[in-house]
């Protein structure tokens, strides 16, 4: 099914098969986006909600001296949009990372699943409020933490993200398409700091990177320097360890 990731590793057992299929079938076409380009810009009115299905997008702000702030990282089996279903517009804008495939659904359509199948209407409630746990963490992140803390936190969360959905290999590595610059965007920092945690935590044996992949070494330890606790990503048991 094209929403087998879906809140996947979070309550998708409360979902029904019916359900699933009342959501696959509102899926009106898949569209194949290519790697960095936006998608969605700032006050665009929005008629239909986009699942990522495979690729690596995100949602951002640019600030009038040109700079752009990543608000959001997104994986496959999250909705980029949903949040624009009530709300009818959007606040930010929305790009590709590396090319996409994405489910667009019309909002006509998701307003029929939740006059229909009101459980899943509120399945879909959860995952917006997903969303919004997770940009109060990010704006935690960004206020709170040193340099080195915020990267740890990213990578931490990224990592738990990645193993609910089961895109972490036997050997702890996951894909993380991000340059210097996309990570400087999502923890407010400079490409220059970026790079510099990026060597304290490879010298401290805590990371590896490789060509746009990582694996995390000691996840215990990593999640301390980022204050990191996956309670806020509402993971199901087995994935809530760090």
């Amino acid at each position: 099914m094209l929403i087998d990731n879906f809140l996947r590793g979070r309550r998708r057992r409360e979902m029904s098969d019916e359900e699933r299929r009342a959501l696959e079938d509102a899926i009106e076409r898949v569209d194949r986006l290519p790697a960095r380009r936006t998608t969605h810009h700032r006050g665009e009115r929005v008629r239909s909600s986009t699942l990522l299905l495979s690729g690596a997008m995100c949602r951002y702000m640019d600030a009038r001296d040109g700079y752009r702030q990543l608000v959001a990282y997104q994986v496959p089996g999250d909705f980029l949009d949903l949040h624009g279903y009530p709300l009818q517009r959007l606040d930010h804008d929305i790009a590709t990372i590396t090319a996409a495939e994405v489910a667009v659904v019309p909002h006509d359509r998701l307003t029929a699943i939740t006059e229909r199948f009101p459980h899943l209407g509120r399945m879909l409630w959860f995952s917006t409020l997903l969303d919004a746990a997770m940009h109060r963490e990010w704006i935690f992140r960004v206020g709170r933490l040193e340099a080195i803390g915020r990267l740890a936190h990213f990578l931490s969360e990224t990592r738990a993200r990645m193993a609910a959905i089961e895109r972490v290999d036997a050997e702890g590595w996951f894909d993380l398409p991000l340059t210097q610059q996309d990570l400087g965007e999502a923890c407010g920092l400079t490409s220059v700091h970026v790079n510099r945690m990026v060597k304290r935590l490879r010298e401290d044996g805590l990371v590896e990177f490789g060509d746009k992949r990582v694996r995390v070494i000691d996840p215990e330890r990593l999640a301390r320097i980022g204050e990191f606790s996956p309670d806020y990503l509402y993971l199901n048991d087995e994935f809530r360890t760090p």
